[in-house]
């Protein structure tokens, strides 16, 4: 093998390799309070495995560059080993990207779920099937890839995620009889099934154009014109506020600003005094648990 031979063959290597490099880089957590080290390590195992199965499993028909994939993190807390090898925990989803031109990210998804019960077993594969509920552990899991893949497609085109927001929805139908919490109408309010209930609604439609609005043409603009692109993430908190008008307290309501309330505070401390008012006066409307939090834009001043 030449010198030359050699040195192309290992670039076309290093090219495929990042042509097929998949679309998730997902740090995942366990925390473990009160458990013996036995079980920490069997967790350790798990944590492990979940960021195999998610980063190295293919979402989408696409091909991302490494520098592309989407971050996320995935934090799951064990409340209870209820039984050999079944848990009872909670799990926080973010998901975040980045803003064109800039080295800041902006904070896409933030959730947390309560109702996540799964079986584990150390040395058992991850089994998941697009087609069919296999159990509560991947399932909840793809679940929550789709949905962040459908809200970043979502700030990079008009309703860009709604492929994977239904294959989100997919997983919702096939765990129907799923003796697992979390999947069902008549549970609470603010489980799985009706976070995708809401994203699919053609009824809350503007939540969702106004995420486009306010990354793409917001913050992705604001490096080559501040005012023009805050003016535009205004003009979003206004779709938000009509949508708001029109069915007050949505869960995707509730979720797009657990993800964006502090953005949104630090963004408005810098702007002209009528901009503050205007946004202060939206936020406070349209998550008033947070209201507190908005009137600090004003002590910027």
């Amino acid at each position: 093998m030449t010198v030359k031979f050699f040195t192309t063959f290992i670039l076309s290597l290093a090219f495929a390799f990042q042509l097929h490099a998949q679309e998730m880089n997902c740090q995942v957590s366990i925390s473990t309070p009160g458990m013996s080290d036995t079980e920490r390590q069997i967790m350790q195992t798990l944590r492990s495995d979940l960021r195999e199965f998610i980063n190295e499993t293919s979402w989408t028909p696409f091909e991302f560059e490494t520098r592309e994939r989407i971050e996320a993190s995935i934090q799951i807390t064990i409340e209870d080993r209820t039984g050999g090898d079944e848990y009872k925990a909670s799990i926080q989803v973010s998901s975040r990207r980045p803003v064109y031109n800039t080295s800041y990210d902006t904070p896409v998804f933030n959730h947390r779920d309560r109702d996540f019960e799964f079986r584990y077993r150390e040395g058992d594969p991850l089994e998941y099937d697009p087609n069919s509920f296999m159990n509560n552990l991947t399932s909840v899991v793809a679940y929550y890839v789709y949905i962040i893949l459908g809200f970043d497609f979502d700030t990079f085109a008009p309703m860009g995620g709604t492929p994977y927001f239904e294959q989100a929805q997919a997983i919702v139908n096939q765990a129907q009889n799923a003796r697992e919490p979390g999947w069902k109408s008549f549970e609470n309010q603010r489980n799985r099934y009706w976070l995708i209930e809401n994203i699919m609604n053609n009824r809350y439609r503007q939540i969702r154009e106004a995420l486009y609005r306010y990354h793409r043409q917001g913050f992705d603009k604001m490096t080559d014109n501040m005012d023009l692109g805050r003016a535009e993430v205004l003009e979003a908190l206004e779709m938000l506020q009509r949508a708001h008008r029109e069915r007050p307290g949505t869960l995707l309501m509730q979720t797009v600003m657990a993800a964006k309330s502090d953005e949104l505070v630090n963004l408005f401390s810098e702007a002209p005094a009528m901009e503050q008012t205007t946004a202060i006066d939206i936020l406070s409307e349209i998550d008033p648990s947070n209201s507190s939090k908005y009137r600090r834009i004003a002590d910027s001043n």
